[in-house]
């Protein structure tokens, strides 16, 4: 078993609040990734709910027992630190081994929990290594090494990818993805990297500022964002946001003149005006010739597999179009840009969703004034 629940947790370092009424139930064998950006708080929640940092006010509950009072050691759970923490003298066997030294497990109980993690994690041929002989991704290997032979409740991750290379991150997110299925066990998962969050995770937290924005599914995350932190945080590049100048119900108007239909725009919440459109770069249509918004490429961006250009429209802003394989458009040249309305987000002036592409329908229209 492996359930944990935050109940309404706070941490405070003095006046500062680093973690603000937490609330999350993460499921046995889930997969959670904590994402967000540079001191929102993921680590700090992580690091509560191991123990290493005291409560300020809430609980926390690991199959249901309140352990907000417990020490870390009685916890039953395996944190993997961003360093790798190894001691650089001894063997990966003896680092592997080295908790269950401590805690007095037998050496045939030891030998054996050393073997099987090693089997587990392609490391059997490097057990007599010492750690300086290892590679990043090897090193990486040996500490959730250390902590598979515990036998934890459930596994901690704080950024353990963040030392490797792009091409060492990519093979051990693959590692990682193959552990969980072997293990089926609880995994907490802390990163900056909202790739890692997309590719990895059952479930994600947005935090920012301590506090939950967000915990669903990824495809729910970047589908139906709750707001336009999400929505800018997740994707890459961000959602183009427009202001809306004012509406009616039955579409937006903007500042150009132009009207985009919505047909069940009339549905949004009673006081819940429309006054952003959010629509992802890989979903605005563009073409030479004709469409919603005339503008100008500033800058492309050529990726080979992709294109970005970044496209400056007059009373709108610079608007950024992702295409596939995109050679045509430079910078300097005209081009014309269409949000399709089914695949549009539409925000309230608090920044809150009241409108996404799964409640609207490809019978939305385009009226322009070109």
């Amino acid at each position: 078993m492996g359930q944990i629940t935050i109940d309404r947790a706070v941490k405070r370092f003095g006046d500062y609040t680093a973690i603000d009424h937490v609330s999350l139930d993460i499921e046995d064998g889930q997969f959670a990734v904590f994402v967000g950006p540079s001191g929102c708080g993921k680590s700090t929640l992580l690091r509560v709910i191991t123990g290493l940092e005291d409560l300020s006010e809430g609980a926390i509950y690991i199959d249901g027992r309140d352990v907000s009072h417990v020490r870390p050691s009685e916890r039953k759970l395996a944190m993997v630190f961003q360093s790798y923490a190894l001691f650089p003298h001894i063997s990966v066997r003896d680092n592997i081994a080295f908790g269950l030294k401590i805690a007095g497990e037998s050496k045939d109980v030891i030998h054996t929990k050393v073997a099987d993690a090693a089997r587990i994690l392609a490391l059997s041929d490097y057990l007599d290594r010492k750690p300086r002989e290892l590679s990043g991704g090897q090193r990486q290997r040996v500490a959730i090494g250390r902590a598979i032979v515990r036998n934890p409740t459930a596994f901690l991750f704080d950024e353990p990818l963040s030392n490797l290379d792009a091409a060492l991150r990519v093979q051990m997110r693959l590692e990682l993805f193959k552990l969980r299925k072997t293990l089926k066990t609880t995994m907490i998962y802390v990163t900056h990297d909202q790739v890692e969050a997309m590719t990895m995770a059952d479930k994600i937290v947005v935090l920012n500022h301590g506090r939950v924005e967000q915990f669903a599914t990824p495809l729910e995350i970047y589908d139906r964002p709750a707001n336009t932190f999400v929505a800018s945080f997740i994707g890459s590049p961000r959602m183009n946001f427009v202001d809306v100048v004012t509406t009616d119900e039955t579409g937006l108007f903007f500042g150009d003149g132009n009207h985009l239909a919505i047909e069940k725009l009339r549905a949004t919440p009673a006081g819940k005006a429309p006054s952003l459109l959010g629509v992802r770069p890989e979903h605005i249509a563009y073409s030479a010739n004709a469409g919603f918004w005339r503008g100008v490429v500033s800058l492309e961006e050529q990726l080979g597999s992709d294109t970005f250009l970044y496209v400056d429209v007059a009373s709108v802003g610079t608007l950024i179009v992702r295409g596939v394989g995109e050679r045509s458009f430079r910078a300097g040249d005209t081009i014309f840009l269409t949000p399709p309305p089914a695949r549009c987000h539409i925000f309230d002036g608090e920044g809150q969703r009241i409108l996404t592409h799964a409640q609207a329908d490809d019978s939305s229209k385009v009226h322009m004034n070109i």
